[in-house]
């Protein structure tokens, strides 16, 4: 297998795996040989992902987890290094939308539950999976930020807030533990065609929402998820502290 493309041996934990970005990312992975401890609030749904990789052969594990509570986050860690010994990968994935609305109309508990889960469970993940990298000595995390984590977004004044924190805290944990040999990067996606979209968004509003990229479409979960790979691939050993839009081109504006 390809260097860049062989996760053999190496254990990853995956937080919001029931559906889109996580539950393709903890697949593939799969495929090219990593140890899975996979995680959801949709605890019937991301059984059933554990089901179907652990009918390919890997090894996976799932569990529920809010990942609002610490508690939850500390023992999805703790499962995988009881299970396997360690922790190479953490991928904050789980997130929340909200409603499209004006700013002014945008209440305070819209935006506690989008910093609980988008904010909180970001830091909740990331503080145990770097205890545990260091003690090994190295590791590699990815968090799932968005393009309205780098620029402003119309409507969505909540997420775009929680999405800038995610931005904050993937470059602080790259500079504050770089020295550690634990990589810390985000990824910054534009709308794609996963759930969070496609549960709010008929045809007719996604081929509208798609005409604001320069490719003029939506992401395809593949395409988010062939440059998570990337990111994470072992092989990728000085790439820390970044931010990388998968955007059809919307940052070039």
């Amino acid at each position: 297998m390809d260097p860049l493309l062989d996760f053999t041996g190496k254990v990853a934990v995956i937080t919001g795996a029931a559906q889109g970005f996580g539950k393709l990312l903890a697949q593939e992975l799969a495929k090219r040989g990593a140890k899975l401890v996979i995680s959801d609030i949709n605890e019937k749904g991301v059984l059933s992902v554990a089901d179907e990789i652990s009918a390919t052969g890997a090894d996976v594990i799932a569990m529920k987890c809010d990942v609002s509570k610490n508690d939850q986050c500390k023992l999805m860690v703790d499962s995988a290094i009881k299970a396997f010994g360690r922790v190479d990968i953490g991928v904050n994935n789980a997130g929340i939308a909200h409603e499209f609305m004006p700013l002014h109309q945008t209440d305070e508990s819209i935006m506690d539950h989008q910093f609980a889960i988008n904010v909180k469970g970001v830091q909740f993940g990331m503080r145990y999976q770097i205890q545990q990298m260091l003690t090994q000595g190295e590791g590699a995390i990815l968090n799932v930020s968005s393009m309205a984590g780098i620029g402003g977004a119309a409507r969505a004044s909540a997420y775009s807030m929680a999405k800038h924190a995610v931005i904050g805290l993937t470059k602080t944990a790259a500079v504050e533990y770089g020295k550690a040999n634990i990589r810390v990067n985000a990824i910054c996606p534009f709308f794609t065609l996963t759930p969070m979209v496609t549960n709010f968004a008929d045809d007719e509003l996604q081929q509208k929402m798609g005409q604001g990229a320069p490719m003029k479409r939506l992401g395809e979960p593949k395409e988010i998820v062939a440059v998570m790979l990337m990111m994470l691939s072992p092989a990728n050993t000085y790439m820390t502290g970044q931010c990388i839009a998968v955007d059809g081109g919307v940052s070039a504006f």
